[in-house]
């Protein structure tokens, strides 16, 4: 094979392989093991020359081989996202894996992300992980009391972190967003409105975070002399749906004048099914959301919403993973974040 045909013209530029170490030697007129200790950032390397090593392997894209990586370390240099392509789609998932990449940009490592449909058994994705050794660390969402991956996970010393929290007696790394101050706060900010009949489209029931939200809306109801008006449907449901549930309930004889949604999808949905009905948000019924944009207040202004920092979130969750890695003690690497308002929501 001639030179021409494996690096391409005069230039240089990799034309048809997957640039290495040779090629950047074969660029820079270096050693390959210089140029190996160069990109290490070792210490006996001139900086001048570890930039142009650098400056080489940039243009090239060069990235290190995994599979030589796990060799030589027994590390893959992967963190793997197992994420549901179901997840709530307003902001959700690309905020998360921005803010996992925000910390992994500094480290060795790579995200990867894994799909994987809340239809079929959640362990699976993990136990191809686990079987495969297929990543250093994994991070999980959509958290069960009793959750089977964590369970596993710490069986097989997998270093994880997860989106939510467990109520067994398992300790390990977590980010989670108060999901019991959301809903209680919700209801004030409601109550403040002179609402008094609320329903609630809460998560579905085998999700940890139901049962926060609950006893949240729950107490507030109570606390503030509200009535729940029941809602027959949670925020995994189809779009259409939510939509439909809340039309018939707007049209009916107990219609509530408040509504919390505890999803920005759903309450898209919640908002078209109060309009299918007749009826405005911020005059006929006030309605409350989380949101990790503000793409909620351009659709409709008058919607009361909180922020849930997602992106930080996903930082959270990429440090913990990482901690875990480094050896660093479960209990150590565990944070819930706050539901953060707009000034004069309570009043």
């Amino acid at each position: 094979m001639k030179n021409n045909e494996k690096f391409g013209d005069a230039t240089g530029v990799l034309q048809r392989e997957r640039p290495t170490l040779k090629t950047i030697a074969f660029m820079t007129g270096l050693g390959v093991t210089t140029v190996s200790r160069a990109l290490k950032d070792a210490p006996d390397i001139g900086a001048e020359t570890k930039e142009r090593v650098r400056m080489v392997a940039r243009q090239l894209g060069y990235q290190p081989n995994r599979a030589g990586v796990r060799l030589r370390t027994g590390k893959t240099n992967v963190i793997a996202l197992v994420l549901s392509i179901d997840e709530e789609i307003m902001g959700f998932t690309s905020q998360i894996v921005f803010g996992i990449s925000d910390v992994l940009s500094g480290t060795p490592y790579h995200l990867v992300v894994t799909p994987y449909s809340i239809a079929k058994d959640p362990l699976l994705p993990v136990r191809y992980i686990l079987d495969t050794g297929s990543a250093d660390g994994v991070i999980i969402s959509r958290i069960e009391p009793d959750d089977p991956r964590v369970s596993l996970m710490i069986e097989r010393n997998m270093p994880f972190s997860t989106h939510g929290r467990t109520e067994s007696d398992l300790v390990h790394p977590y980010h989670d967003f108060d999901s019991e101050a959301y809903a209680y706060q919700a209801v004030r900010a409601l109550v403040a409105k002179g609402r008094r009949k609320i329903a609630l489209l809460p998560p579905p029931g085998r999700l940890t975070y139901f049962a926060h939200t609950r006893i949240g809306f729950q107490t507030a109801l109570h606390v503030y002399g509200a009535e729940e008006i029941p809602l027959r449907v949670n925020i995994d449901a189809p779009l259409q749906q939510i939509r439909d549930e809340v039309e018939a309930l707007m049209r009916s004889s107990h219609a509530p004048d408040g509504i919390v949604s505890s999803s920005a999808a759903g309450a898209i949905a919640v908002n078209a099914g109060v309009e299918a009905a007749g009826c405005v948000v911020g005059r006929d019924v006030d309605l409350v959301s989380k949101q990790s944009t503000e793409i909620l207040n351009w659709i409709r202004p008058n919607m009361i919403t909180c922020f849930e920092d997602v992106r930080e979130a996903g930082r959270e969750l990429a440090r913990a993973v990482i901690g875990r890695i480094e050896g660093v003690p479960p209990e150590k690497l565990q944070s819930v974040s706050q539901p953060t308002w707009p000034d004069g929501v309570f009043e």
